[in-house]
């Protein structure tokens, strides 16, 4: 785990969508990158089943916030913008049997945090303040907002 700032994590989602990026002529790319800051330490995903133990103790009972790094990259135009959603969210305080049972379903890795609140693990969540698509992982609204800056509205 590490310090990480928001110009950091702008970075990550944009080094995914140029990539992309760079491998066709023409489109729109969307990159994004999820992590989870806990007492000013970086949360991750879990790697295995006892990492995302350690993560859900960690949090546990306690208020962390939910970060997303977006990025948009118009191949064609080379035209690029960022943007960063902060989202912060309260653990419940659970105990460790209902840890164990949660990380038995498996839906935690892969996840940062060692949760999906889309998921069996809405019920691990106590409160949403902000976006609750920033938890999910992609802030919807604030991505759609974006889009216009691309002419591209993403209701028609």
């Amino acid at each position: 785990m590490f310090l990480a700032s928001e110009k950091q994590i702008k970075s990550l989602a944009l080094a995914k969508a140029r990539e992309v990026a760079s491998r066709i002529k023409n489109g729109i790319v969307i990159g994004a990158d999820t992590v989870i800051i806990h007492r000013r330490k970086v949360i991750g995903k879990p790697r295995n089943r006892k990492e995302a133990r350690k993560i859900l103790n960690r949090l546990n009972g306690s208020r962390h916030c939910v970060v997303t790094g977006i990025a948009i990259v118009d191949a064609a135009a080379r035209k690029e913008a960022t943007a960063c959603v902060k989202t912060s969210v309260k653990m419940k305080r659970l105990s460790s049997k209902e840890i164990e049972a949660y990380v038995a379903t498996g839906e935690p890795l892969g996840k940062a945090g060692a949760y999906a609140v889309q998921g069996k693990g809405a019920i691990l969540i106590e409160r949403i303040d902000g976006c609750y698509y920033n938890v999910v992982g992609l802030p919807l609204p604030k991505l759609a907002d974006m889009l216009k800056n691309f002419h591209i509205s993403p209701i028609q």
